[in-house]
């Protein structure tokens, strides 16, 4: 079971606590409680789940894992898709506008 494995975590020393899977608010809310007062980190993607209703849940910090590589991913695929069959290059300008980059990367 999830909570006797964070637990055992716990047990061992582990600072924060982490059980990707997790994706209920109910789920949410008993891990939580379960291991309290460690706090819990929750692996976060497409869920719907905000930032605010999460810390409202008590979790302490969220991860992404590769979401942000797929979503990006997802933009490189339908501008190479929309290439490929239509010879046209509009999905190019959903991109991120280069000199804003700029200053992010200066």
């Amino acid at each position: 079971m999830v909570i006797d494995r964070l637990n055992a975590y716990a047990e061992a020393g582990a600072d924060c606590l982490y059980a990707p899977g997790i994706k209920t608010k109910d789920q949410i809310s008993a891990v939580v409680r379960a291991v309290h007062p460690k706090p819990v980190n929750l692996l976060i993607g497409s869920s719907g789940l905000s930032v605010a209703e999460a810390a409202d849940l008590g979790v302490r910090r969220i991860s992404v894992g590769g979401s942000l590589a797929r979503a990006a991913w997802g933009g490189f695929m339908r501008a190479s898709r929309e290439i490929a069959e239509k010879g046209t290059f509009t999905e190019l300008g959903n991109g991120y506008p280069g000199g804003e980059l700029n200053k992010m990367f200066s």
